[in-house]
């Protein structure tokens, strides 16, 4: 079992990925909400689209992820290609929904896909990834739900 952390490009590409997450949070809440009298899309309904889409995107990532390691190792057990697509699935379907709803689903989704990797990762080699994994998680999710609050 591997402790060693992920290399510096890969840290700094994870804590860069979460800057359209604190983005939209924030504008989530300093964006007026949509006045009913207007219709159309306004921008506070955009900065929460946006949000819930890269939470997709995210998400569809965090299973890939599971796909590629098993087609690397010619994994043969069916878990890590079912896995695999189960995030994306979420992740989509959180989309089609009202952001105050979408959101939490796509936060809870992002602990569930931490949760899976918590298991899997030591099985891989990879132990030194999870610190890495949890504050990313953390500070996403959190902006998931705060984003959520603000409609």
């Amino acid at each position: 079992m591997s402790h060693t952390p992920p290399p510096q490009l890969a840290q700094r590409l994870a804590y860069a990925g979460l800057i359209p997450f604190v983005l939209g949070a924030a504008l989530a809440w300093i964006l007026p909400p949509p006045d009913a009298s207007v219709s159309g899309l306004d921008e506070h309904t955009y900065a929460l689209l946006g949000l819930s889409a890269f939470a997709g995107v995210v998400l569809s990532f965090l299973g890939a992820v599971h796909w590629g390691r098993a087609l690397q190792a010619a994994e043969t057990a069916s878990f890590p290609y079912r896995w695999a697509v189960v995030p994306a699935l979420i992740g989509c379907t959180a989309q089609l929904m009202p952001p105050y709803a979408g959101l939490v689903v796509q936060g809870a989704a992002l602990w569930a896909c931490y949760g899976v990797d918590r298991q899997h990762y030591p099985r891989w080699g990879a132990q030194g990834w999870l610190t890495l994994r949890f504050r990313c998680t953390l500070v996403a999710s959190l902006c998931c739900f705060l984003a959520a609050a603000a409609t």
